[in-house]
């Protein structure tokens, strides 16, 4: 099974979701992030996030969705549409589901407010993808329909305020 994690500039937050998914993921399931227009780097500050939380960077790069290695059986749009960003749209056989995230790169404030944006995005994320690894996949790949009720019910998903675990 393939999943796609898909934002505009593929710079942060899908960037994110890949090197989560990866790090829990267990074989065959795989993950790739793509953009619509990718900003054509990966942002420092995830990349540090990353590497704090004991995850891989290697083979990170902000890449567009035209160069993707592989058909996602599955898209996941992690934009924050209700902060009025633009959501790519995905065009191709797949089970789509928005899981929308603020984006941390647009963060104001101070070092720590900033630092703490980043933090949040990478809690939520990675609670999703732990929900969604939990779930039945092997039943739900037979059904897309409700995989893609259970995927729609992982992104209203938020952590508690507890500290994000180490890999």
């Amino acid at each position: 099974m393939n999943v796609l994690f898909l934002c505009t500039g593929n710079s942060c937050r899908s960037v994110l979701a890949e090197a989560i998914f990866r790090h829990l993921a267990p074989e065959p399931l795989t993950a790739m992030s793509a953009g619509s227009h990718p900003a054509g780097y990966v942002h420092p500050r995830a990349l540090a996030l990353l590497e704090r939380e004991g995850l891989s960077t290697e083979g990170l790069a902000s890449k567009s969705w035209d160069d993707l290695p592989t058909r996602p059986e599955i898209v996941i749009t992690l934009c924050a549409s209700a902060a009025g960003e633009t959501c790519p749209a995905y065009i191709g056989p797949a089970v789509r589901s928005h899981w929308g995230v603020a984006d941390p790169a647009r963060a104001t404030g101070s070092e720590t407010e900033i630092e703490q944006a980043f933090r949040d995005a990478y809690r939520i994320i990675r609670h999703r993808i732990e929900t969604f690894l939990a779930l039945p996949l092997p039943i739900l790949a037979k059904d897309p329909v409700r995989l893609k009720i259970e995927l729609d019910a992982i992104g209203a998903l938020t952590p508690d305020r507890a500290p994000s675990r180490r890999a």
